[in-house]
């Protein structure tokens, strides 16, 4: 038997995913996003938690742009990453496997990730 040809090189940009292999691959990107972010989050309450001055502390950090950026970000990797885990509760349960109502789920887990840090968003910097 001769060994297949294993492509060598592989151009990640070059690859055409649909839409649904996009919002898998930012469901675990957000995943890492906020398992990375988890420790800085305990931490951060810990200080506020601390008393009035850890509490100002905090409060005066948050009210830097970058952290609020940051802030925001995090805002939409919980967003999407929730989002997309109900999608694929749905498609382990046999809901919507079919093309359609996947690109349709696809979608609806883009605009409601999407719409959630607007609405963040529109209160974090207003």
């Amino acid at each position: 038997m001769k060994p297949v040809a294993r492509p060598v090189y592989l151009n990640l940009f070059r690859i055409h995913l649909p839409l649904a292999g996009w919002v898998s691959i930012l469901h675990r990107v957000s995943g890492v996003l906020l398992f990375v972010a988890f420790p800085f989050g305990v931490w951060a309450l810990s200080v506020s938690l601390s008393g009035e001055a850890g509490f100002q502390r905090m409060a005066d950090w948050l009210t830097h742009p970058l952290a609020r950026l940051v802030l925001l970000f995090l805002v939409w990797a919980f967003a999407h990453h929730f989002f997309a885990g109900l999608r694929h509760l749905a498609l382990d349960v046999h809901w919507g496997l079919d093309l359609r109502r996947a690109w349709q789920s696809s979608i609806a887990v883009l605009l409601a990730s999407g719409l959630a840090t607007l609405l963040a968003a529109w209160k974090l910097f207003a």
